[in-house]
């Protein structure tokens, strides 16, 4: 069994707080493990703070939905506690992770900048995949999943506006940091959701091409590192 299936074993029956708890426990170590401030230090931090206030919340609905739900959250997350683990461990993460994985710090890379990169991985690649694992769990399709897709959506949309509400520099440091906001600014998670629901739609069709969707799956987490790497532009 796989760390990622550990995982979302606990998010089959019980409920989403169940689901998400050894989430948020494996996520409270890798916090005590890194030093605060670098590169996916500072996307852990803040996924963390929003797991913990919204979790109860994660998947609310019917009980199958709520069911549904919680599996899609945990398996994405477990995604990226893999490729953390992956990291920490000496081992080669996917492509998307490698710019934030293992922490560094650039003088001319804003915290902001090291959490929105980790959000566009979480979102380009570890979603993709979350869908289609949970499709395959369960036995559907994604447009069966829709919903689930979007209650998950809107947890990363929380984790976005904390990002900027705690990270951002203030107006004042703005007018000097030009760059830095037309970076952020040049990125959509609404648009990284919708290309992260059509990549996982393409995987899904391509599940009897084993090589052909392992291709996919490649070329997905290239892309989803190459805006990552973007995003880690020095602005200073």
């Amino acid at each position: 069994m796989t760390q990622i299936e550990q995982f979302a074993g606990a998010a089959g029956v019980g409920g989403p707080s169940a689901g998400t708890s050894p989430v948020i426990e494996h996520m409270r170590e890798l916090r005590s493990r890194w030093p605060s401030g670098e590169g996916v230090a500072v996307f852990n931090r803040v996924y963390l703070e929003v797991l913990e206030t919204a979790e109860p919340n994660l998947g609310r609905g019917g009980p199958d939905g709520r069911e549904a739900a919680a599996l899609l959250g945990v398996r994405c997350a477990g995604h990226y506690l893999s490729a953390a683990d992956t990291a920490t461990a000496g081992g080669r993460p996917p492509e998307c992770w490698r710019p934030l994985l293992p922490c560094r710090r650039h003088p001319g890379v804003r915290p902001v900048q090291f959490a929105l990169s980790g959000l566009q991985a979480h979102v380009g690649h570890d979603l993709v995949l979350a869908l289609v694992d949970t499709c395959r769990t369960l036995g559907c399709d994604p447009p069966d999943l829709e919903g689930e897709f979007e209650r998950v959506g809107d947890l990363l949309a929380l984790l976005e506006e904390r990002i900027h509400d705690e990270l951002m520099p203030g107006p004042d440091l703005l007018e000097i940091a030009d760059p830095l906001t037309h970076l952020v600014s040049s990125w959509s998670l609404e648009r990284a959701r919708e290309a992260a629901w059509s990549a996982a739609r393409v995987l899904w069709r391509l599940r009897g091409f084993p090589s052909l969707a392992e291709e996919f799956r490649q070329r997905t987490d290239a892309g989803a590192g190459l805006v990552g790497r973007l995003l880690l532009t020095p602005c200073r």
